[in-house]
């Protein structure tokens, strides 16, 4: 039997080049979820074309990414040490949570199948909680999934990048795990996709065929992917260098290979 995983794009919304990516991808087969930065500047333009496909497409809670007209953020690493002092205000949280959902409600006209963060910040101290009192207010007994940041097998995975997809996991993964449980909610099983955003091409290449090898049932691989890096930025290059290779006809055999099919999320994850 063929190991199911999620592969999971980050940032719908964000910019066009970005959508485009998405788009073509899931048209593809070749990603099976999508997170949508709901108040990004292109999101509520081009979120009727993804719901066109099979796809799930989830909520990429932002407290950290200023986008446009959205209010301002504050930088990762200052949410994470307001969040891990007990320092974050409840009432700012709330008022993002709600407009957050508001517009992805108000685009595609219903609940997000899942939800996770933009830095995954949706597993922290203090907002952790309010997403999943979100959750049960709007949607009772017919929540989301939650995307689970435990790292996945690391086998072949170069020391930087195992380095930081446990400190991603060590941010708040158990807590996440831990509370979905209680409340009965769907996880994905582990993270995978974590690395610099650097390297190109054939980098990214080598990496995937790691994280394929490494893949159980029910696993997540996040990533980024983008049709055009028309901003010239290093990291706008990388978008569409993962874009390239998730595209490329040799993703088929590398599946085939590793005994892997991208499904969405199947009903029975936990």
């Amino acid at each position: 039997m063929s190991k199911r995983i999620v592969v999971c794009g980050d940032d719908f919304g964000m910019n066009t080049d970005i959508d485009e990516g998405m788009i073509a991808l899931a048209g593809m087969g070749r990603i099976s979820a999508v997170s949508c930065l709901s108040q990004g500047p292109t999101f509520a333009r081009n979120a009727a074309r993804l719901s066109a496909h099979d796809v799930d497409i989830g909520l990429h809670v932002n407290f950290s990414e200023s986008l446009d007209d959205a209010e301002p953020m504050p930088s990762l690493s200052r949410l994470i040490l307001r969040a891990y002092a007990g320092r974050l205000d409840r009432a700012w949280i709330d008022a993002c949570l709600n407009r957050q959902f508001d517009a992805f409600e108000a685009a595609l006209g219903r609940a997000p199948d899942y939800v996770d963060g933009h830095q995954h910040v949706h597993q922290l101290p203090g907002i952790r909680d309010q997403v999943l009192s979100q959750l049960k207010r709007r949607y009772g007994d017919r929540q989301p999934w939650l995307r689970q940041t435990a790292p996945g097998a690391l086998c072949g995975i170069p020391l930087k990048e195992s380095i930081k997809a446990r400190i991603i996991g060590a941010l708040g993964a158990a807590a996440l795990a831990r509370q979905a449980r209680q409340d009965g909610l769907r996880t994905n099983r582990r993270l995978l996709g974590v690395y610099g955003f650097d390297g190109g091409k054939r980098r990214y290449a080598d990496l995937l065929q790691n994280w394929l090898f490494n893949a159980h049932d029910g696993d997540l691989l996040m990533c980024h992917p983008a049709m055009d890096c028309r901003d010239g930025s290093p990291m706008s290059r990388q978008r569409r260098a993962e874009f390239d290779v998730l595209a490329c006809p040799k993703l088929g055999d590398w599946l085939s290979e590793n005994g892997v099919r991208i499904a969405r999320l199947p009903a029975a994850a936990r």
